[in-house]
């Protein structure tokens, strides 16, 4: 989880995937403000800036070009186009020159719609592809000086015709539903176990209980960063509480398992807060399942999405600073983008099969490099994550990674375009 997650009050969690459409069946509104000004400085805002009319249809997906830059000496995101037609959305965004700008997000009436994250000057533009119903939403840049952009879409998306290509993104999303809802089950069980060796006050039969239950969390992470409150209360890390707000959820278990090695009164209610809140998730995502919520673009960005976290926390050594599980979290994150793709890849063969043997080629290489990593000996299966192996292996990891990052990336706009 980034830090950028938690700098704004009323505004939710990450959101990269699954299933955030499900949660706004509601007429689209804009965002709450963060509080700044829809004005910078030099009077000029930053939707001024923006191109007159609605943006340009290309790939069957309106284009918009978000460049995140200097403007009159103050960092801002500023779209080509302030409006879109309603259908498939595509956001290209590319960081110019702003430092203190790193993730773009669309929001609907406190809703992530679609983000890219670690947008850092010098990089490669990234997009992502969202499909839109007439409303109003806002292009949310935490650490700008206008962090909130009104972006408007006009008329209403056509239906989709029946195909034979649409029919296997139906049938994909579908089994995605599914595979999330018996991760979630699974997790169920996996914190319960772990409350129960938390009550009994065994520090290693916790330790062990705290990797096992990880996994299931981390393969389904964008699907649970959908939900504004639960995402942070249960997978926050140290470095992003604000002051004076409660950490709760994992890590602070995991500080008192591995960092204090003790278990105290503090420590069972970290791990009763964690059961209550899973049993949430599982109730939230049975009902995303129950409603058809999923759409295949969700799907296509949750998997680009997954490879982010790896890269901002699980190659860093970040996300598990206490227990170094940072590899378990690594696997489980490829795990999940790959399940994602995999229900995608029926529809994405006939879409693109090119395209879908280039990924499944790069799944393959990451997998094979990950078996490298794995030691039956330690903690949860894999080798300890330490600033030595770190050092070694970080940048290999992170090659790997863009390899397959760089074709996931081009799915969510030719499964939202069919």
């Amino acid at each position: 989880m980034t830090s950028s997650r938690i700098t704004r009050p009323g505004v939710p969690a990450l959101f990269a995937g699954a299933a955030v459409l499900a949660l706004s069946l509601a007429a689209c509104g804009a965002a709450p403000s963060s509080g700044n000004s829809s004005e910078n400085s030099s009077g000029k805002s930053a939707e001024s800036t923006s191109q007159e009319g609605a943006a340009p249809v290309s790939n069957g997906a309106a284009q918009i070009n978000v460049s995140v830059e200097q403007v009159n000496g103050e960092e801002q995101c500023v779209p080509d186009y302030a409006f879109a037609p309603a259908g498939p959305v595509t956001f290209t965004v590319m960081n110019k020159d702003a430092s203190g700008v790193s993730e773009v997000e669309l929001l609907s009436d406190k809703r992530i719609l679609g983000e890219r994250e670690n947008v850092i000057p010098g990089l490669k533009p990234v997009s992502f592809t969202v499909t839109l119903a007439g409303g109003q939403y806002q292009l949310y840049c935490p650490g700008a000086s206008t962090e909130n952009v009104p972006f408007t879409v006009t008329g209403s998306a056509a239906s989709a015709a029946a195909n034979g290509v649409s029919e296997l993104l139906k049938e994909g999303t579908s089994g995605y539903a599914k595979y999330v809802t018996g991760q979630v089950e699974n997790l169920v069980s996996a914190v319960a176990a772990l409350q129960t060796a938390v009550d009994a006050g065994d520090v290693n039969a916790a330790q062990k209980a705290y990797a096992a239950a990880r996994p299931f969390f981390e393969r389904i992470e964008p699907v649970a960063e959908s939900f504004p409150d639960l995402d942070p209360a249960l997978d926050l890390r140290v470095a992003d509480v604000e002051p004076g707000t409660e950490w709760t959820g994992f890590h602070p278990l995991e500080k008192d398992l591995f960092e204090a090695k003790a278990i105290t009164a503090s420590t069972k209610a970290l791990a009763a807060g964690i059961v209550k809140n899973v049993h949430t998730l599982a109730s939230l995502t049975k009902e995303l399942e129950n409603t058809g919520a999923y759409k295949p673009e969700e799907l296509a960005n949750g998997a680009s999405g997954l490879l982010e976290e790896v890269q901002s926390s699980k190659i860093t050594g970040e996300e598990e600073a206490y227990s170094k599980l940072d590899l378990l979290d690594f696997a489980a994150n490829i795990e999940g983008s790959q399940q994602a793709f995999e229900y995608l890849k029926p529809a994405l063969e006939e879409i693109d099969g090119t395209l879908s043997a280039q990924i499944e080629a790069q799944f393959e290489n990451v997998n094979k490099a990950l078996t490298g990593y794995q030691d039956e000996a330690a903690l949860g299966g894999w080798k300890p994550y330490t600033d030595e192996l770190k050092k070694s292996d970080g940048a290999k990891l992170t090659a790997l990674i863009q390899a397959l990052q760089a074709p996931l990336a081009k799915i969510s706009e030719k499964v939202a375009t069919v």
